[in-house]
């Protein structure tokens, strides 16, 4: 067989299977090459909110590439982008006034830092200390990997980064430890900001905390004046059950990051939202106080166009009613798996997740491999965290499509064992 060209993300090709060919999608589902349907039990890579190819978001994108393709967005700027900005203004926390767009969840969140720290700077203040929650993952740019969790993701890479201050991470009857580290990290006052994703650190393995531990350590932040900047790259959208995971501990986060299902996953898109204050500090006659940073593709219009679609869907369709309808379907479905080599079942919103217990746990699990594949023999697109298992669909799946992944899930023990 013809060795591809092509070197695929967190991929090691001396391990993995050779990629499966998609052609298409159509709601819950792909389609390979061959005509083989396999049920995205993943939103592929938690993007895809409302199924793949609504409707309403192909025509929008259509449209748009019949008006403008694309313009510099550095002294120019277009509708789509001005009518979107406005719209996630008023769907976001209360405070945050102004938006940045880029084209990834990774360079959101790199904006975000930048944002924070070109703040302090310019208002001639002496903090550059950043802290982030402990798990977290924020991206695989410079500044995201610096932030996120130090491991194997980012070994090879260590002489590139910069330290952060770590905060335990807040596990039910551990969330003390958590607001004295921070406290603690905040005293010293040379803390510019404090990083998070709310509710759920994500790649760190589906680890849940409480809307009350969030809201305690945004009280914290605020106390010493530090930055609090909300990772929702994956948590908005609905995927917590709300909007924005923000909402469920009434935070309002001075600088918020979005993306994946910003444009119900169709095309990549990515929004950094800051408050007032931190616009004004970079506005001057002195180019100096510029926010130095770009993409050439800095609020593609037709990316701007699906991100317009995708808000259309939520005004007029009932998506709210599905992602509390598709949480349902996920407790009920998390309480049968009463298999007792299952553990740590949790859920929230309308993310599931659960542990196989195994001898080697933890991102390289070599059950995590098994379980891919295991999965995908069974018809369903599965990328277990090694020998965490979690499910994460699109909002629209019906509850016969969520029992096939189940029903994977259930026999998985056996098959891997």
């Amino acid at each position: 067989m013809r060795r591809s060209a092509v070197w695929h993300p967190f991929t090691q090709h001396g391990l993995d299977a050779p990629a499966t060919a998609i052609s298409g999608g159509d709601g819950a589902w792909l389609e390979t090459a061959n005509g083989t349907r396999i049920l995205d039990a993943i939103s592929s890579w938690w993007v895809i909110t409302h199924g793949h190819r609504h409707p309403a978001i192909v025509a929008a994108v259509r449209d748009q590439l019949d008006k403008l393709d694309q313009v510099i967005f550095a002294g120019f700027t277009h509708e789509p982008a001005e009518r979107l900005a406005e719209k996630l203004i008023e769907r976001a926390p209360a405070g945050l006034t102004h938006v940045f767009y880029s084209d990834s969840g990774s360079t959101s969140v790199e904006v975000a830092l930048k944002m924070a720290l070109g703040y302090w700077r310019n208002i001639g203040a002496a903090r550059t200390r950043i802290a982030a929650l402990e798990h977290g993952y924020h991206g695989d740019t410079i500044g995201t990997m610096s932030a996120g969790s130090r491991g194997v993701f980012n070994a090879a890479y260590a002489p590139l980064l910069f330290d952060v201050v770590r905060i335990p991470f807040p596990f039910a009857g551990q969330e003390q430890a958590t607001f004295d580290a921070l406290d603690a990290a905040g005293r010293n006052g040379d803390l510019a900001a404090f990083i998070a994703e709310p509710l759920i650190a994500g790649a760190g393995g589906m680890l849940m905390y409480s809307p009350a531990a969030l809201a305690e350590m945004k009280r914290i932040c605020d106390r010493h004046g530090a930055l609090f900047i909300a990772d929702e790259v994956m948590t908005g959208w609905g995927r917590t059950g709300t909007l924005f995971a923000c909402e469920q501990a009434a935070v309002a986060p001075d600088i918020l990051c979005t993306a994946k299902g910003l444009t119900g996953g169709s095309l990549p898109l990515a929004a950094t939202l800051a408050s007032e204050r931190i616009f004004d500090a970079h506005v001057s006659t002195d180019r100096a106080r510029t926010l130095f940073h770009s993409s050439s593709f800095t609020a593609n219009p037709v990316c701007c166009a699906a991100a317009l679609a995708n808000l259309g869907i939520w005004d007029t369709e009932p998506v709210a009613d599905r992602v509390r309808k598709l949480g349902e379907m996920q407790e009920a479905a998390l309480r049968a798996l009463t298999d007792p080599r299952f553990e740590n079942p949790r859920r929230l919103g309308t993310i599931t997740a659960v542990d196989l217990k195994v001898a080697d746990e933890g991102y390289l699990a070599a059950v995590g491999l098994k379980l891919r594949a295991h999965s995908l023999s069974h018809g369903v697109l599965l990328r277990p965290l090694g020998n965490t298992i979690y499910v994460m669909p699109p909002y629209g799946i019906t509850e016969a499509e969520l029992a096939l992944i189940y029903d994977a899930i259930r026999s998985a023990p056996d098959a891997v064992a």
